[in-house]
């Protein structure tokens, strides 16, 4: 029984049998599927594999069509997204011959065309599906059931705000112990893609015809991005037309990443006035950021000090932690093991 995270750039597979609390599957696998390109010579791909995914992917995109399935959080395009699927099964069943239940994150704004498509394309590969959205699943994956307990212990799935900074889209939503309504939650449709897309455009500005790839810039922030004031100087090393130049980049990682703040803080305030105001001072306490962009260096200090420099009563934000991208398929399969039998929905072939 799998729980299911997935991403536009990386997705996140955790599996166990009904009736324990044994993860016996844990991977996460970058979003992408290679299909090899005609006439490659036999053996340049191991196996004279014709569908390479993830790393491998990755690795081989030198002689492969690399096609990302999704975008957004939804499904972009159905044949690659099947044969990716079809892939995260093999992982959570290698015998193919279980029963395989399956919950899967959605995201906070998807539309009922973008959950018909999910339950297209995992028709035939997995036997029952439950969809639910991700910033719930999130919660539930952070939450430490050994201190729910606990007096002192706040549990995130009783009411928190939840900051999923993902590749394409940065999903806010108030999690309040029940699965949110669209009220609870606003999508906005810049990320960590459209960051790096700001770097690679300024970058191109600066140094005409560099060479550098988005994979590049994407790395360069995974390393170095940061928000809040500029850390000039923030000396870069890069391969330029074979040779190595060091870049000062501390003011092109700045601007690219504070736009992110520029966008989220508003609908972040948005959702505090939408709390209610017997929530409202408990939630403050329990603002959680998490995705990929979770890892700009300074994200939490920053939003911390908007809020009270605006004069929110003593907000405290706090970062999910390096085990970020494993928390939405926790909580899908922490979902799974608690399901009734009558959620689960039938996929007929």
């Amino acid at each position: 029984m799998p729980g299911f995270d997935l991403g536009t750039n990386k997705s996140c597979v955790l599996a166990g049998a009904a009736g324990t609390t044994d993860i016996t599957v844990s991977k996460v696998v970058p979003s992408v599927v290679g299909y090899v390109k005609d006439g490659i010579v036999d053996g340049i791909i191991t196996g004279n594999r014709r569908i390479l995914f993830g790393e491998d992917a990755v690795a081989s995109m030198l002689h492969i069509k690399l096609i990302a399935p999704l975008a957004e959080g939804v499904i972009a395009e159905p044949e690659a997204a099947r044969d990716f699927l079809q892939h995260i099964r093999s992982l959570a069943d290698p015998s193919g011959n279980a029963e395989i239940r399956a919950v899967v994150g959605i995201p906070a704004n998807a539309d009922e065309q973008a959950r018909d498509d999910i339950r297209r394309s995992v028709q035939g590969i997995f036997d029952r599906i439950l969809r639910i959205p991700e910033p719930f699943l999130a919660a539930l994956g952070y939450r430490d059931d050994a201190r729910v307990s606990q007096p002192n212990y706040i549990d995130p799935v009783v009411n928190s705000l939840f900051i999923d900074i993902g590749g394409d889209t940065s999903d806010l939503c108030l999690v309040q112990g029940c699965f949110p309504t669209p009220k609870d939650q606003i999508s906005i449709p810049f990320a960590g893609d459209a960051i790096d897309q700001l770097m690679h455009e300024e970058l191109n500005r600066t140094y005409p015809n560099n060479g550098l790839s988005r994979l590049k810039m994407r790395e360069i922030k995974e390393t170095h991005g940061y928000v809040g004031p500029s850390r000039k100087p923030l000396d870069v090393k890069v391969v330029m037309g074979g040779k190595t130049h060091t870049l000062e980049l501390g003011d092109v990682i700045g601007r690219a990443s504070n736009a992110l703040i520029d966008k989220i803080y508003p609908a972040l305030t948005t959702l505090i006035q939408r709390a209610s105001s017997d929530s409202v001072v408990d939630l403050l306490q329990n603002i959680i950021v998490t995705g990929g962009g979770s890892q700009l260096k300074g994200i939490d200090t920053l939003l911390q000090k908007k809020l009270t420099d605006d004069g929110y009563e003593s907000p405290k934000v706090r970062l999910a932690g390096q085990d970020y991208k494993r928390y939405v398929a926790l909580g899908a399969l922490k979902a799974a093991r608690a399901a009734r039998e009558n959620q689960w929905q039938v996929l007929l072939n």
